[in-house]
């Protein structure tokens, strides 16, 4: 069994998705310890107990350890499988947690499985510290096609803080195996777009977002607005573009302006440091990269903490597979050898892969290098 500590480099809730992702779709049992030790409130919150016991679900898995609160779990997989499936994080507690959490968590097993799937997930859609779905569906699931992983979204009811009652469909095809990429050309500027959505909240709240974004980006600049359903007031805005996407959330006293300003902010920052990958994007892809046959590399935005413990958690799998040329916080360049065998098809179940020692990062400053 592979145990890892839950409490490494940045030591929130990815450490817990990547290594359920993994021992699914390996087939290898692991055991988690001081999870979420670097958070405010650490052990499981409701969207990681959720995502634990989906992934278990969908694996036919043995779970221990897996509560509310719980800073300790045990994980056995079996062989990932399709077919209908509906997880609800207001089931746990009545909350807002993310769907786009445990959506990562089940995909890389679920692309592996031997039949389609289609989800239902319920929960938060456009909340704090998480991927918005519309990140999800206008940025990550782009860049996942381009890689060979093939899954279409539709927001069905949107999801705020503190209740979200929010939902999304998910349909998932069988992966014919993962390619390497070169992602090192930043995208063109006339690519982007911008959305300002409202629910619940005066509809001249949604006008203000767009005409500063307007303001701040140019006349030109395409920008939809849109009218949103949900149980609690919210506004959001996002600029999206090829392999980049940058989302601002209303809260209550904060001018529509502001809201606005922090997108657009964001936007500009990615632009000036000419990255192909936004910084989210790119921990969100690395697991990929590393299942792909052939090498991959690309540019980001910035080095983040993230990045750099979503790659030790997958070398604790796979073995050194990363480059990480950058320091923390500053612009960098990640290489990926790839894996010499392809771990998707012929499917998860029936793979073995060779462990290899994996490497440790030390501190997270400097230029960061495995492999």
């Amino acid at each position: 069994m592979l145990c890892l500590d839950g409490s490494y480099g940045e030591g929130g809730g990815q450490i817990v998705r990547t290594s359920l992702s993994l021992a699914a779709l390996l087939g290898e049992a692991v055991r988690i310890t001081n999870i979420r030790a670097g958070r405010e409130k650490p052990g499981l919150r409701a969207q990681h107990l959720t995502a634990v016991r989906a992934v278990a679900q969908v694996t036919g898995g043995e779970l221990e350890g897996a509560t509310l609160g719980s800073r300790d779990l045990t994980f056995r997989p079996r062989a990932p499988r399709g077919g209908n499936y509906v997880f609800d994080v207001g089931e746990v507690i009545g909350s807002a947690g993310s769907v786009t959490l445990v959506l990562q968590t089940l995909l890389p097993p679920l692309l592996a499985a031997r039949e389609p799937t289609t989800m239902t997930l319920r929960g938060g859609t456009h909340v704090p510290w998480s991927p918005p779905v519309h990140y999800i569906m206008q940025v990550f699931l782009p860049a996942l096609a381009e890689l060979g992983g093939r899954v279409t979204l539709s927001l069905n009811r949107w999801g705020w803080y503190p209740r979200g009652g929010g939902e999304i469909k998910v349909t998932v095809a069988p992966a014919s195996g993962f390619s390497g990429q070169q992602w090192l050309t930043p995208p063109e500027p006339a690519g982007f777009r911008g959305l300002s959505a409202g629910c619940r909240v005066p509809e001249h709240v949604i006008h203000r977002q767009a005409r500063r974004l307007k303001e701040r980006l140019g006349k030109d600049f395409p920008i939809t607005e849109v009218t949103a359903e949900g149980l609690d007031p919210g506004s959001f805005v996002f600029i999206y573009g090829p392999r980049a996407g940058f989302h601002a959330l209303g809260a209550r006293g904060k001018p529509a302006e502001q809201v606005a300003d922090e997108a657009a902010a964001a936007f500009d920052r990615f632009k000036a440091r000419q990255a192909a990958l936004d910084r989210h994007l790119a921990d969100q892809v690395v697991l990929y990269l590393a299942l792909a046959r052939g090498p991959s590399a690309f540019t980001t935005e910035e080095v983040t903490r993230h990045l750099l413990t979503n790659i030790w958690v997958i070398e604790q799998f796979l073995g050194p597979t990363f480059t990480v040329q950058g320091n923390l916080g500053e612009p960098g360049l990640v290489s990926c050898s790839g894996h010499r065998r392809n771990p998707v098809p012929d499917h998860a179940n029936s793979v073995l892969l060779d462990r290899r020692s994996a490497a440790t990062y030390g501190n997270f400053s400097g230029n960061q290098k495995t492999g």
